[in-house]
C-alpha cells in the first residue's frame, strides 16, 4: 500500500449533509471488487467495489445542481472493478476503475457513516421508539413553545425548540406544546415549521367544534372512542394536529393511548387474537353525503420484519366484514378482545385543553379520544389538520445535519 498526493480539499458527497470525521483512514488494501480500509481506531471495513462507483460524489455520478443520480450502472461498459486505491493529502479514499479508467474519491466521513460491512443502515429509527403505558399521573412530553413563531425559520432559536419536540413525536409518537397563539389559522403557520399540510376532504384545517348538521362525529359533544383518523384511506396520514383555541366547556377531558402498547399487550397475552388482527383484513369506510372512502387492511399491520407499523382502530369507520365464512367469528372474537383492552386506564393518558396547546401525534400508531362535554354550556374549538411522518422525519434530519455543520465549523 502506498499513499497518494492528490488534493488538500475533501471531496464532494452524493447528498448535501454534513459528514464529521470521526476517524482518518490509515491503510487501504484492494483486490478488484473489494476495498478493504482501516481506520485510526481500529475499524476495519470492507466495501464493495460496485457499490463505490455507485455512490461517487462527482458530476460523472451525480448531477451537481441536485445531487441525484445520472449514472446508470448498467451503461457501463462492464463491471466496475478497483484499479488502484489510495489516500490522499485530505485523508479521502481514491480510488481508479476499471475499465473506466476513472480516479474518484470519496469522503471519508461519509463513508464511516455508511459503512455497511459493520452493520451500519440507514434504516433505523432517527430516534430510539418508546413504546409507553398511561395511567393517572401521566402527562405527555410537554414543552414551552411561546417563542416559536418569533424565530426565524432554521435559525438555532427555532432548532433548540423543535428539535425535542421532534424526539418526542418520533420516539413516543406524542408531544404537547403550549403557549402557542389562540388566532384561528394560526396552525399553518405552525405547522410550516415542520413541513407541509396533507388536506383532505376535511380540508387543509378542519375546526372540531359541536355544530349543526355534522358530516363527522368529532363534530358533536358526543364522546368519542379510542380511534386513528382516516383508516379509510389506502395511505392515512401520518400525523396530526390538534391546537386549542378556546376550551370553557365542562367534561370533554381529551385521552390518548399509545397504539403499540396496546398491540405488544396483545401478542404477550393473547397471542392468537394478536396473529388474527394481524392478518384478518377489515373493511373501513367513510361513506358521507358528498365523499365515499374505503380501504382493506387488517387493524394491525406489521413491517417485512414482523415489527409494528400503524395500528387501524375506528369502530364507527369500519364497514361490513368481508372475508371467509369460517373467519366471521374468530375475527369478531379477536376484535372484541381488542375493545375490551381498550377500555384499561392502565393505558390512557387523559388530559384537558388549555387555549394556546398543541397537541402532535403519530396517526398511525397513537389513539385518541375525548369524553363527552355540555355543548351548551361553554366553547370548545380545536383546529386540526395532518401532516405525514415524512415530514418530521425529514426536519428532524435537517436539524441533525445543521448540529454536524456546526460542529465540524467549529474544529476548523
Amino acid at each position: 500500500m502506498s499513499q497518494c498526493r492528490f488534493t488538500t480539499e475533501l471531496p464532494p458527497t452524493p447528498d448535501y449533509d454534513a459528514w464529521p470525521i470521526e476517524a482518518h483512514l490509515v491503510e487501504v488494501y484492494h483486490g478488484a471488487r473489494q476495498v478493504t480500509l482501516h481506520w485510526s481506531d481500529g475499524r476495519v471495513s470492507t466495501l464493495h467495489s460496485v457499490w463505490l462507483r455507485e455512490n461517487a460524489g462527482d458530476d460523472s455520478t451525480v448531477n451537481p445542481a441536485t445531487r441525484e443520480r445520472i449514472l446508470d450502472l448498467s451503461g457501463l461498459d462492464a463491471w466496475p472493478e478497483i484499479d488502484h486505491a489510495d489516500i490522499d493529502d485530505s485523508g479521502a479514499l481514491c480510488v481508479r476503475f476499471a475499465p473506466e479508467g476513472r480516479s474518484l474519491c470519496f469522503h471519508p466521513g461519509w463513508l464511516r457513516a455508511h459503512d455497511y460491512s459493520n452493520g451500519h443502515s440507514q434504516e433505523g429509527p432517527l430516534v430510539p421508539v418508546t413504546i409507553w403505558q398511561g395511567g393517572p399521573d401521566t402527562a405527555p412530553d410537554t414543552l414551552d413553545a411561546s417563542g416559536l413563531l418569533a424565530t426565524a425559520p432554521g435559525d438555532e432559536a427555532e432548532a433548540a425548540l423543535l428539535k425535542p419536540a421532534l424526539e418526542s413525536l418520533l420516539g413516543k409518537g406524542l408531544v404537547r406544546l403550549r403557549g402557542l397563539p389562540t388566532e384561528p389559522g394560526s396552525l399553518t403557520d405552525i405547522a410550516a415549521r415542520i413541513g407541509p399540510i396533507r388536506p383532505t376532504n376535511f380540508g387543509q384545517l378542519f375546526d372540531v367544534r359541536a355544530k349543526p348538521d355534522p358530516d363527522s362525529n368529532a363534530y358533536t359533544a358526543i364522546a368519542l372512542p379510542p380511534h386513528v383518523d382516516l383508516p379509510t384511506r389506502e395511505y392515512q396520514p401520518g400525523l396530526q394536529l390538534l391546537h386549542c383555541l378556546e376550551n370553557s366547556v365542562e367534561a370533554g377531558e381529551a385521552i390518548m393511548m399509545d397504539g403499540f402498547a396496546i398491540a405488544e399487550a396483545l401478542r404477550t397475552k393473547h397471542p392468537r387474537t394478536y396473529g388474527t388482527l394481524t392478518r384478518q383484513r377489515w373493511c373501513f369506510a367513510n361513506t358521507s353525503r358528498t365523499s365515499d372512502y374505503v380501504w382493506h387492511a387488517p387493524i394491525i399491520q406489521l413491517d417485512e420484519n414482523e415489527e409494528l407499523l400503524e395500528v387501524r382502530i375506528a369502530d364507527f369507520l369500519r364497514g361490513p366484514l368481508q372475508t371467509d365464512f369460517d373467519n366471521v367469528e374468530p375475527a369478531y372474537d379477536a376484535l372484541m378482545t381488542l375493545q375490551r383492552l381498550l377500555r384499561d386506564p392502565a393505558f390512557a393518558i387523559r388530559f384537558s385543553y388549555h387555549p394556546g396547546d398543541l397537541v402532535v401525534f403519530d396517526n398511525r400508531r397513537l389513539l385518541h379520544a375525548r369524553d363527552a362535554f355540555e355543548g351548551s354550556a361553554g366553547r370548545r374549538w380545536l383546529q386540526g389538520c395532518y401532516l405525514e411522518r415524512d415530514e418530521a422525519r425529514s426536519r428532524y434530519r435537517m436539524l441533525l445535519r445543521a448540529d454536524r455543520q456546526r460542529r465540524i465549523e467549529s474544529t476548523r
